[in-house]
């Protein structure tokens, strides 16, 4: 089996990286392309020994299972572009958020009359091989394909299949969860500071908080409630310090945070649908590169600009 990334940004990189610490599978069997040789994830697929191309198209004829590692509103271009390539061995993985399973069956059935397709959502700890990763197969993926790719994921974490209208909630929680964690442990870490503790004696003993309370939740099975009273002495400095997030409303902006980013992952759907981007954009088929913008684009327009050079069929300046 062999494994192509269309995007060679930091999500490419993680799963990679995962895939081949856990050892199923080796870095020559793994194809990345993106038009930007200088970004430093490709430096460092590359010191992996990932093979790397500026061409979506070989990447996806040296690839059985297919991972879309690009932006929401940029996949509608890369299916036309590699479309034509796409063939019946192919599983075709989506991880752009919001991007529904229909949309992308809809543009590749245009070349392909049974595209198999699943869309999933994961996170960046799968370079650790500890990523949380959910996914739902298509009309004309076979149980066989999901249960492939479910092997896949599971070796660099947790993996499971769901419905495909629960995933834009799990983009919102564990999708973005580990932003939210990031900069819950910069925040302990300057209290630490504040405190007196040396910054890295700080950062790791935030870390290693977060790190052993997980491991204690997903081991002992009991509610995070009940571990969290297990920690609280009456009268003691936890629960003074608990006051004092309760007051400034910690819980309630946890649940916001995860509605904010399902309810934008909602968003880049309808953005993907409109297929309405710069040519600019569209050459830039990278995870951190993309940025929106306003002037409308024909679908007939955008087939026409090629992803890979600077000059559009007009010699126009946008």
């Amino acid at each position: 089996m062999s494994v192509g990334f269309i995007g060679a940004g930091q999500l490419a990189f993680a799963l990679a990286r995962g895939f081949t610490a856990a050892g199923v599978l080796a870095a020559h069997k793994i194809t990345a392309s993106s038009p930007d040789t200088e970004l430093p994830t490709v430096s460092g697929l590359r010191k992996m020994g990932v093979n790397f191309t500026v061409s979506n198209k070989d990447t996806v004829k040296s690839s059985d299972v297919l991972f879309l590692a690009v932006k929401p509103p940029i996949i509608p271009f890369i299916l036309e572009e590699v479309g034509p390539d796409i063939e019946a061995r192919h599983i075709v993985v989506s991880c752009a958020a919001g991007v529904t399973i229909s949309s992308i069956e809809k543009k590749l059935s245009a070349f392909c009359p049974t595209p198999k397709v699943i869309r999933c959502m994961t996170n960046t700890p799968v370079i650790v091989r500890e990523g949380a990763t959910v996914y739902a197969t298509g009309t004309h993926a076979d149980v066989e394909d999901g249960k492939l790719l479910e092997q896949l994921m599971a070796s660099v974490g947790f993996c499971t299949e769901v419905e495909e209208d629960l995933i834009d909630a799990v983009t919102g929680l564990s999708g973005s969860g580990p932003a939210y964690a990031f900069t819950a442990l910069d925040a302990l870490a300057d209290g630490g500071v504040k405190m007196g503790l040396p910054r890295r004696l700080a950062v790791r003993l935030g870390a290693q908080a977060l790190l052993g309370a997980a491991k204690m939740l997903l081991e002992s099975e009991q509610h995070p409630g009940q571990l969290k009273d297990n920690v609280c002495s009456p009268g003691g400095a936890t629960i003074h310090a608990l006051h004092f997030l309760e007051s400034g409303g910690f819980r309630s902006l946890l649940i916001n945070a995860v509605e904010a980013s399902c309810i934008r992952t909602r968003e880049l759907q309808h953005l993907a649908d409109q297929e309405k981007i710069s040519p600019a954009a569209i050459k830039k088929t990278l995870l951190d590169k993309v940025k929106l913008e306003s002037p409308s684009l024909s679908v007939a327009s955008a087939s026409k600009v090629s992803l890979f050079t600077n000059k559009s069929p007009s010699s126009k300046k946008n």
